[in-house]
């Protein structure tokens, strides 16, 4: 066989491996993908990790501008001023077909209305402000004496969620207080004159919700017929709290199943009346 004859049988030789190997990357690539949207599909942990790590980061790192300012821009420049309704409209089509958020959502949010409107609050306490979504849907149903008072830690969700409240023109009936939940309950009655507490929303960190409903109990704030409700007891779960509630003589429970917001994961809400 010739230098020349020999080249070729090698080129071709070489064509083929290279071939080969490109196909091989083409279906692992493939296969990856798809192994990649089944795990999305079936597993809450690896859907939450992929829009609150990897998509939320990417295009935070894009956009320069984080996600919950970019809901207040789509609320800016989407909803009707002074109308709540609209407001919560915003949120819930934003955060259903652009960018997941942990706001309650419109199908718990039907269960956390019909709580407020069985309470009838003239105080309301709510754990976790994050924009301003659940204390718009609280604040909206509340009687004309009555008011709300959120507590958020994150300074950057208060500032969004006051623009937010003011737009659905709300400002009025909600009291934005930032910092920890423990150490504000304390400060309740000398600070916010909150003597007892018609009813409690807890839907911030879930560690945090059973040594904040003993902390208010222990500072006096529950009376006969306060009504707790508290969101996300199946995903991501608050076993210590509903352990501590439904064995505790003093509060009659109730479990209201449902979904994780704008997904079709299981979730639901407890609500917990304080007898006394």
């Amino acid at each position: 066989m010739s230098c020349l004859e020999l080249s070729g049988v090698c080129y071709l030789m070489l064509e083929g491996w290279i071939l080969t190997i490109l196909v091989s990357v083409g279906v692992g690539s493939l296969l990856f993908m798809v192994a990649l949207v089944i795990l999305l599909r079936n597993n809450i942990h690896a859907t939450m990790f992929w829009n609150e790590i990897v998509l939320e980061k990417i295009t935070n790192f894009v956009m320069d501008q984080s996600k919950e300012q970019r809901i207040l821009n789509s609320v800016s420049y989407n909803a009707v001023k002074g109308d709540p309704e609209s407001v919560l409209d915003c949120i819930d089509n934003y955060c259903s077909q652009k960018e997941w958020a942990m706001n309650v959502g419109d199908e718990k949010g039907v269960i956390l209305d019909k709580v407020v409107e069985e309470a009838d609050p003239t105080i309301a306490l709510e754990f976790g402000t994050y924009v301003g979504y659940s204390a718009i849907r609280i604040a909206r149903l509340l009687k004309p004496n009555a008011r709300l008072l959120t507590i958020e830690f994150n300074p950057e969700f208060a500032s969004i969620a006051r623009e937010i409240i003011e737009i659905a023109g709300l400002s009025e009936k909600i009291t934005i207080i930032e910092g920890h939940s423990q150490d504000i309950i304390p400060q309740l009655r000398e600070k916010y004159q909150v003597d007892k507490v018609d009813f409690v929303f807890l839907d911030h960190w879930k560690e945090r919700y059973c040594p904040d409903t003993i902390l208010l109990e222990e500072c006096g704030y529950l009376k006969k017929g306060s009504i707790l409700l508290a969101d996300n007891i199946v995903y991501p779960g608050a076993p210590d709290f509903v352990k501590y509630i439904r064995s505790h003589k003093s509060f009659d429970c109730t479990n209201y199943p449902s979904h994780l917001e704008y997904m079709k994961v299981e979730d639901a809400m407890e609500k917990a009346v304080y007898m006394g």
